[in-house]
């Protein structure tokens, strides 16, 4: 092989080490690998016939260049591992992957050349539209745009699609990977591209869309929200068929998914800038005479109705034409049978519907009063790379319901499937939506629409309809009565001297016919029975060591003590709104789960994210004015029933997870029930102050015992008869 000097190699044909990795997609150590086993003095040594690797031909010792084709020429001797051969039956190489990511290279140079990603994207799509709708050969079928731009297209963006079409021997698939370029071109296209999570599940969802052209009796397929197609194009056999119909607002967008679809072969295809383009006529329903006049004319509707709104930040929920419209406009194009596949923010789901419902609360009602809403699926958190703090679910529309499911909707927590199997998530949840069940209860679960009767959960409540906020259930597989039985035995063990008060304990099974009801906070809160203390911010400079006690996350967490930051009133009195806590007001604390903590004396001011709940008729039950028989719920039981874990499996959001106070529910138990409990964990409170106090005094004397033996000041004796 020859080995050209330095100053002959071309500066453009010269790759690193480090860009061999990348375009050889493989580990920089086997790169590595590669040069040293295959070094000269190796192959030398070793007397084999084997290629040495090339020799630098640029750069430094610490950062060696090489000859691009050199380099390929070598490569193309290592056939990839597990790769599939080709229709000639020939194994891919890894050098045909390094030499098509050296033309990708080389198209994403020009970026720079041309200043604009955009321009660069169209004169590329547009050069596999004409081979893929056959453009040299009858260019009278194409529309006039395409025609422009592939004549106006940049030579050398022509000559690299084409090297690149060759390669792939495909148009459509170079059609992708330019697109799959959107990134690195930094083009704004990327920002709004459908995570290939989403499209996975979506296309399972959807399943198998056939191989059909155009017609008035062929199933149609319409994207309310096509982009630049992930969404169409994730779906099984899309590739070549017609009857494609996709609405885009944006007209670069509506241009490139033309030019994708030609480029993948499909025909019958219609681009419309707004939804309502869709009711003009069609060419073959201009020939279809009987009409069903459930649907007339130019109102195409399909077996499959997708829709991936663009991203708007922000919680509109008093617009009119909110996210869920596109859901209200995917059952309209509905075929009978169809099923529709939209994606919406996560908080058009969890709103409450209040005394005034907003406009997205009616919309949402009215979807689940037409029982058209099969499933609602809680997509992971951060499944978006471009919208690390949006949330998302998935809606599965249905034009008419199987009598086995009619009134009843799927929900479905995919963030939490995820978790636990992995990146297997889609598959699994595609499952869970054929069977209607999941194995763990939290994860999916039939809810009715709607149920006679004001004291039982259904969907049309007015509460949150999200999967994380409605899913959380009893422990599965835990018996309770054997749980606390062994925890009462083990306290005995290891407390003696409570062994007693233990053993009194008066807990027993519940009959199976006294089933207790649950009511959600929110409820609580609009009857009065609760008070809501919101926690305020207050600047760092303002928190010193004297003055009313400060409860903050820090606390709450035990970063720091309690009693430790204060704030004086005169400072306190900058901030009108804050207040401060009552002996018995509860504080919460629901990031990343519940935590709470009983205030005992009162006069605290809380800190956001830290809340507060108040018992009024506690309040008034201290003061003298109510009988024990009068308060509904006292302190300790209220903190600890909050912190159950069937409130901590609520959290929802993608950047912290946070479970809503609202959304939580407490048991509904007779104010008998409720003072025997507060007895009991006010009784438990004051045992374990008591062991922390122990292990304090041991911990001080533990300390105090080894910084007197390290100073050298104390000695140890051996006690007589000790061991």
């Amino acid at each position: 092989m020859t080995t050209r000097a330095p100053q002959e190699a071309d500066g453009a044909s010269l790759v690193s080490l480090g860009e061999i990795k990348e375009l050889t997609e493989v580990g920089r150590p086997t790169v590595s690998n590669w040069r040293r086993r295959f070094a000269k003095d190796a192959v030398q040594t070793g007397g084999g016939r084997r290629t040495p690797f090339p020799d630098p031909v640029g750069g430094s010792d610490s950062r060696p260049l090489f000859d691009a084709e050199e380099v390929a020429s070598w490569l193309d001797l290592r056939p990839i591992p597990d790769a599939e051969p080709d229709e000639d039956g020939a194994l891919p190489t890894y050098g045909d992957r390094f030499r098509r990511g050296l033309r990708l290279r080389g198209l994403v140079a020009l970026r720079h050349e041309l200043d604009s990603a955009e321009r660069l994207i169209v004169d590329a799509l547009a050069v596999c539209a004409m081979a893929g709708k056959g453009g040299d050969r009858y260019p009278e079928a194409l529309p006039g745009e395409l025609l422009e731009d592939a004549q106006a297209a940049d030579s050398r963006v022509v000559r690299a699609v084409r090297e690149l079409v060759e390669e792939l021997d495909s148009p459509g698939a170079a059609a992708d990977t330019v697109l799959g370029l959107a990134e690195r071109l930094e083009s704004d296209l990327a920002m709004d591209t459908t995570p290939p999570a989403i499209a996975e599940l979506i296309s399972t969802l959807a399943g198998p869309v056939g191989l059909v052209s155009a017609g008035p009796d062929c199933p149609v397929v319409i994207n309310l929200c096509a982009g630049i197609g992930e969404l169409l194009f994730a779906l099984d056999s899309i590739r070549g068929r017609g009857g494609i119909v996709a609405v885009e607002p944006d007209p670069l967008r509506r241009k490139l998914i033309l030019y994708r679809l030609f480029a993948h072969h499909c025909t019958a295809v219609d681009i419309c800038a707004r939804p309502e383009e869709l009711d003009t006529l069609r060419p073959w329903e201009q020939r279809e005479f009987n009409l069903d006049p459930e649907r007339p004319w130019g109102i195409p509707s399909g077996d499959i109705v997708l829709a991936d709104p663009p991203y708007a930040a922000g919680e509109r929920e008093f617009d009119e034409e909110g996210p869920l419209g596109w859901a209200l406009q995917a059952v309209h194009r509905l075929n009978p049978g169809g099923r529709g596949l939209v994606v919406v923010p996560s908080w058009t789901l969890s709103r409450p519907r209040g005394m005034t419902p907003t406009p997205n609360a009616r919309v949402r009602e009215e979807l689940l009063s037409r029982d058209v809403v099969a499933a609602i699926i809680q997509l992971p958190r951060r499944i978006h790379p471009f919208r690390t703090g949006a949330e998302h679910a998935l809606l599965v529309l249905r034009d008419e319901a199987a009598p086995e499911n009619r009134g009843r909707v799927l929900l479905v927590d995919a963030d939490r499937i995820a978790r636990r199997v992995g990146g297997e998530w889609p598959a699994y949840v595609a499952k869970v939506l054929e069977t209607g069940r999941s194995p763990v209860d939290e994860e999916a679960r039939f809810f009715p629409v709607s149920v006679a009767g004001t004291r039982r959960e259904s969907l049309l409540d007015g509460r949150s309809i999200l999967p994380a906020h409605r899913l959380a259930s009893k422990e599965q597989g835990l018996d309770h009565f054997s749980a606390i039985r062994d925890a009462r035995r083990e306290a005995a063990v290891a407390l003696p001297r409570l062994k007693e008060w233990v053993g009194d304990l008066r807990i027993v099974r519940r009959p199976p016919e006294a089933e207790v009801a649950h009511r959600r906070v929110g409820g609580h809160l609009r009857a009065g029975q609760l008070r809501l203390l919101a926690g305020h911010r207050i600047r760092e400079s303002d928190i010193g060591d004297a003055g009313l006690m400060v409860v903050g996350r820090e606390e709450m967490l035990g970063a720091l003590p309690f009693g430790q930051r204060r704030i004086a009133l005169e400072d306190l009195a900058e901030y009108p709104q804050a207040q401060t806590t009552e002996r018995g007001d509860v504080f919460l604390l629901t990031e990343h789960g519940v935590r709470t903590r009983v205030d005992d004396a009162g006069g605290c001011v809380l800190l956001a994210p830290v809340q507060g709940l108040r018992i009024p008729a506690y309040r008034k039950f201290l003061a003298g004015k109510a009988r024990p028989e009068e308060v509904w719920m006292r302190p300790h039981p209220l903190a600890q029933l909050l912190a159950a874990p069937r409130n901590q499996q609520r959290g929802s959001g993608s950047l912290v997870r946070r479970v809503s106070v609202r959304d939580m529910d407490l048991p509904e138990l007779s104010p008998e029930e409720v003072a025997e409990l507060e007895a009991i964990l006010a009784e438990m409170d004051r045992q374990r102050a008591d062991v922390r106090r122990q292990l304090e005094a041991l911990d001080t004397l533990a300390g105090r015992l080894a910084a007197g033996v390290a100073d050298g000041d104390l000695a140890l004796r051996r006690r007589p008869g000790g061991v």
